[in-house]
C-alpha cells in the first residue's frame, strides 16, 4: 500500500536553514517557484526510512526505469542493516507534484514488506552481497503530475564512453540530510575517480572516488556527463557508472595523526541489471 502525505508549497524552517539566511531571503522577497531545474536533479530522491511512524535515518536514492518498470535504487543498509540494528519496515521519499512550480512535493510512503516477505532486491555477485538495493515503485500509484527523471540501461558505461583515473564525476545527493528545502533539490558534489574504473577494486565489485562524503549520501548516484557521439536519449545527458556506499578508512591508521583518506565505495552500476530477488 502506498500513501501520499501532501505538504505543504512553504519552504520547510526546521531542516537546516540558518536564522541569516532566512533574513536574506526575506529581505529578497519570495523564490520564484517558475525556475527550470535541471534534469539530473530530479533523478535524485531524498529517502526517509520509518519503524511505523517513527522516523530512523536519512539516505540518498535515484529512479531507474527498465522495460517500462520503475524502481527506486538507494543502497542495502538503507533497507536492512543487522550490525546497527536498523530494521525499518517503510520509506517516504519526496517527489515534485508540478513540473513548473517545484515548491510543491508531496511524500511517497513505500513498504518495504508484504506478508512478511521483502519487497526490495539487492545485488548479488561471486564476490557475495552488494550494497545495492531496488524496490519498485508502482507507477499507477504515482500523483499524475509526478515531476521526475529515472535512469535507464542507456545510461550505462559502454565501450564508447572513456572512463579514466581521475575523470571528473558528480554525486547527485544529500549528505546529513542537506538540500534545498524551498525547491526540494539535492546537492551535487564533484569528485574524481580514484582507482582503474572496470577493474574490481581488491576483487569486489566497486571502485573508489575521491570526494568529500557525509551520512546521508548513502544510495547516491554517480554520474558522468555524457561525451557519446551518439546521444542518450531523453533529456538526462549523464553516465550513470555508480551507486556511492560509504566512506573508506584504514583500520591502521592512527586516529590523531593521520587524517582519514576521503576515498569511497562506489559499487557499479551494472548490478542494476542483473539484481536477483532477495
Amino acid at each position: 500500500m502506498y500513501l501520499l502525505y501532501c505538504r505543504d508549497s512553504a519552504p520547510n524552517r526546521s531542516a537546516g536553514v540558518s536564522r541569516a539566511i532566512r533574513k536574506r531571503q526575506a529581505a529578497n522577497g519570495p523564490p520564484s517557484p517558475h525556475a527550470m531545474a535541471e534534469s539530473i536533479l530530479l533523478s535524485a530522491a531524498r529517502v526517509s526510512t520509518f519503524a511505523q511512524r517513527r522516523l530512523l535515518t536519512n539516505a540518498s536514492g535515484f529512479f531507474f526505469e527498465r522495460d517500462d518498470r520503475l524502481f527506486l535504487v538507494t543502497s542495502r543498509h538503507v533497507m536492512i542493516d543487522e550490525p546497527s540494528k536498523h530494521f525499518p519496515d517503510r520509506l517516504e521519499i519526496e517527489l515534485h507534484i508540478d513540473p513548473v512550480n517545484l515548491t510543491r512535493s508531496t511524500g511517497f510512503s513505500i513498504p518495504l514488506y508484504r506478508d512478511g516477505r521483502s519487497l526490495w532486491r539487492q545485488g548479488l555477485d561471486s564476490a557475495g552481497e552488494i550494497d545495492v538495493a531496488v524496490i519498485e515503485i508502482e507507477r499507477a500509484a504515482l500523483p499524475a503530475t509526478a515531476a521526475y527523471r529515472a535512469f535507464t540501461p542507456d545510461h550505462l558505461a559502454g565501450p564508447a564512453d572513456q572512463v579514466e583515473v581521475g575523470s571528473s564525476l558528480l554525486v547527485v545527493g544529500f549528505p546529513l540530510g542537506f538540500h534545498d528545502t524551498v525547491h526540494h533539490m539535492p546537492v551535487a558534489r564533484r569528485a574524481v575517480i580514484a582507482s582503474s574504473y572496470g577493474l574490481r577494486f581488491q576483487g569486489e565489485g566497486y571502485f573508489l572516488t575521491d570526494a568529500r562524503t557525509h551520512r546521508g549520501t548513502s544510495g547516491a548516484a554517480i554520474v558522468m556527463r555524457a561525451a557519446r557521439r551518439a546521444p542518450i536519449p531523453g533529456d538526462l545527458p549523464w553516465i550513470l557508472l555508480g551507486v556511492h556506499s560509504a566512506r573508506l578508512d584504514v583500520g591502521s591508521r592512527d586516529q590523531e595523526s593521520d587524517e582519514s583518506l576521503g576515498l569511497n565505495f562506489a559499487w557499479y552500476a551494472d548490478i542494476l541489471l542483473t539484481l536477483r530477488q532477495r
